[in-house]
This record gives C-alpha cells, sequence and structure tokens, in this order.
C-alpha cells in the first residue's frame, strides 16, 4: 500500500508540473498574439490525461507462530555492583580548655599637677653699713688743739694717716699709724687723739644688727 502511495504522488507532481509548464506556454502565447484555439487544443490534450492508479501491492504472509514446545526464558536482568562505602575514620576527640584571661591591670591615675608656688618675697631691703663719723668737725678740732709740746717748740708740722678700729659702741677700740708724718710726737699725738676723742656711728649687718668695723682718716697738724 505504501508504494503505490508514492507512486501516485510522483505521478501527481509530474502533472502539476506539466500543468505549470502549459500555464506558461499560453501565457507565452497571449502575450504574443497566438490564435485561441491553439490554447483550447492544448487545454483540451492536458485534461484528457488519465492518471492510472496502480494495483494495491499482495499482502505479505505472516510469520508462523513460534512452537508452543519451547517455554520463553527471559534473559536474567543485569546486576550491578554495588557502589563502594567509604567509611571515614572517626575524628580525633576535641578537647576543650577554659583559658581564664588575666586580670586587668590596675588603672594608672595621674594626680593633677601641683599648683604653682607663691611668688617668694621680695627680699628685705638690707641695712649693712659701716661706720660713718659721728660729729667730725668736734673732735677733729680737738685732736689738732692737743699738739704736740715738743713737736710745737720745734716747729714741726705735717700729716698722719691713721685706721681705727670701731666697735659696736661707736667708739675707736685700736688705732694704727698707716701713714708716719715723720714726726714720732705727731704720730703718737694722732692715735692718742683719736682714741679719746673720735666718735663713730657703728656699722651695722644686713639684719642691722651693729658690728666692728674700720674707718681711715688722716690727722692735719698745723701752726698757726
Amino acid at each position: 500500500m505504501a508504494y503505490a502511495d508514492q507512486e501516485m504522488s510522483g505521478n501527481r507532481i509530474v502533472a502539476i508540473i506539466i500543468v505549470a509548464l502549459i500555464h506558461i506556454g499560453l501565457g507565452y502565447a497571449l502575450i504574443t498574439g497566438l490564435a485561441l484555439d491553439v490554447a483550447k487544443s492544448v487545454v483540451e490534450r492536458v485534461t484528457t490525461i488519465d492518471v492510472e492508479e496502480p494495483p494495491p501491492p499482495e499482502p505479505e504472509d505472516e510469520p508462523p507462530p513460534p512452537p508452543e514446545d519451547i517455554p520463553e526464558t527471559a534473559p536474567p536482568p543485569p546486576v550491578a555492583p554495588p557502589p563502594p562505602i567509604n567509611i571515614a575514620p572517626a575524628p580525633p576527640p576535641i578537647r576543650t580548655q577554659t583559658t581564664i584571661p588575666p586580670p586587668a591591670p590596675p588603672a594608672v591615675r595621674i594626680p593633677p599637677p601641683a599648683p604653682p608656688a607663691p611668688p617668694a618675697p621680695p627680699p628685705a631691703p638690707s641695712k649693712a653699713r659701716g661706720a660713718s663719723p659721728k660729729g667730725q668737725s668736734s673732735w677733729a678740732s680737738r685732736i689738732q688743739r692737743n699738739y704736740p709740746r715738743r713737736a710745737e717748740r720745734d716747729g714741726v708740722e705735717g700729716n698722719v694717716g691713721v685706721s681705727v678700729t670701731v666697735g659696736t659702741d661707736g667708739r675707736v677700740a685700736g688705732c694704727t699709724v698707716t701713714s708716719s708724718s715723720g714726726s714720732s710726737d705727731l704720730d703718737t699725738a694722732a692715735c692718742d687723739g683719736m682714741t679719746r676723742y673720735a666718735r663713730f656711728d657703728p656699722a651695722l649687718n644686713t639684719a642691722g644688727d651693729p658690728i666692728t668695723d674700720t674707718y681711715r682718716t688722716t690727722i692735719v697738724y698745723r701752726l698757726n
């Protein structure tokens, strides 16, 4: 049956192709002015083509049935090997150890800076001073009036430099000739007069207490 269908479809295709060619020719004939009767005769020939269908194919012989004596045995199903089993070793035991953190260091406290020290009071003014003559004009004239008699009789004059030690009471505690007049009488009279008549304001230390000091002066002897 399938073979006959294939042959019929092939004939149909050929007929369709022929008809298409005829139509093309007719169109060309109409354009070129061919006679209408020629076209009709061609159409009649085409339309009178008989397509004979081929006879159906004979049925095929059925295969003989299998003998009943031989029982049918199905082949055994394939046996797949079991998949390999991976046995993982047991993990080592986990030991937990509690770690105690070290104690926190003590907080460092920085004391506030000490307040600045108050400024030192200004030092007290010093009261120190040296010994100074007291009533010098008075006692200097008395010393000069006490002129040695031998030096006065001999007309001896001169200047005597002396250095005296002034005690805390302002009186002369000692006398030394630092520059001689050339006359022992005048030198002795100068130190004697300073010890007997000279008076001083005693020297003071920084606290204002009286202290011992020295004083230098010159006794002038002149005759009138």
